[in-house]
Formats: C-alpha cells, structure tokens, sequence
C-alpha cells in the first residue's frame, strides 16, 4: 500500500462514521467532518458529560488519538503526574461508543499496518532480508538461557536490569544501616 491508498482508505474510514448513506457515497473529509461534528454538538446538549482516561502503548497512537480529537474540537488533556502515554477527555459516552473509540481503532489499525510495511520493507533493503520475529526458545532446554542480562529499551541507558535491581538493593541496605 502506497501513501496516497492510506490517505484515501482512512478519508473513507471517517465517511463511514460520519453516517454516509452508502457504501459507495464518497464525501469529501470537511462534510463527513462537519456531520460528525453536528452529531456531536447534539450530544453534549443532549447526553451527560463524562471524563474518561485513554492510555496508549506507544506515542504514535496517542498523537494519531489526539489528532482525531483535535479534529472534532475536542479538548485532550493530562493532570500534573499523568505519563505522556495518558490522554484525559471529557465528553459523551454515545460519542467514544459510536464515534470516536471505533473512528480511532480503524484509523490505528491501517497506519500500523502501513508502518509495518515500510519498516519491513526498508529493513530488508538497508539492514537484512530476514525481518521475522525473534526465535521463541524452551528455558527448560537451554537453562543457560535463565541467567540472561536484560536490556529494558525504554531506558535512556542500556543497562542489564540484574546488575541494576543488584545495585538498587544494595544501596537501600546501606541506607538501612546508616539509619540504625
């Protein structure tokens, strides 16, 4: 799939959720905005307002959602403490039912599928032909394997946690004793 399919597939993804009439009407993306919109103005005038808490696993389905909110003049937000992976937002449960939360899950779903392409594909031009997954290995047959350092990638260092979980305890001991 090339960007411009994507674009077009997604143009035709908020189609749906703005209400066209049938599958082969094809509005352009402002009016399927502004409908959304319309129904969405009932719904605060109608519906009560309720706060709702979305974390995300990744930061490019947290802008991807708050884009779309943005897009709908909705107003995300996180309180002082919240992770970035925390996006906060008022508004009807009809609207994230209907709307938005099946709206973000389709969007989410075809830009995964379109970044797994080009990351398969420019991975095995620049870096190596074989792009599958690593190898699932039985501990019970490699007991070598059960003493591993373990690298966590979302730290900003690259540190075997045992070395650190080791180092941690130590230091609260030695707090412990110059307590006593």
């Amino acid at each position: 799939m090339n960007e411009k399919a994507l674009i077009e597939k997604l143009l035709k993804i908020e189609a749906v959720f703005a209400g066209a009439a049938s599958e082969g009407e094809r509005i352009s993306a402002e009016r399927a905005k502004q409908r959304i919109l319309l129904r969405l103005k009932e719904l605060l005038a109608n519906d009560a307002i309720n706060e709702y808490k979305f974390t995300f696993p990744d930061m490019w389905a947290r802008k991807v959602f708050i884009t779309l909110l943005r897009r709908y003049d909705l107003k995300p937000y996180r309180y002082p403490g919240q992770k970035h992976t925390t996006v906060m937002l008022k508004v009807p449960k009809t609207f994230i039912d209907e709307t938005l939360w099946p709206e973000f899950q389709k969007i989410h779903s075809e830009l995964h599928t379109y970044l797994q392409e080009v990351t398969d594909r420019i991975t095995r031009k620049v870096l190596h032909t074989d792009t599958s997954d690593a190898a699932v290995v039985d501990v019970t047959l490699n007991p070598d394997m059960v003493n591993s350092n373990i690298i966590n990638t979302n730290q900003k260092s690259a540190s075997s946690s045992g070395q650190g979980a080791h180092r941690n305890k130590k230091k609260k001991r030695n707090k412990k004793k110059r307590r006593h």
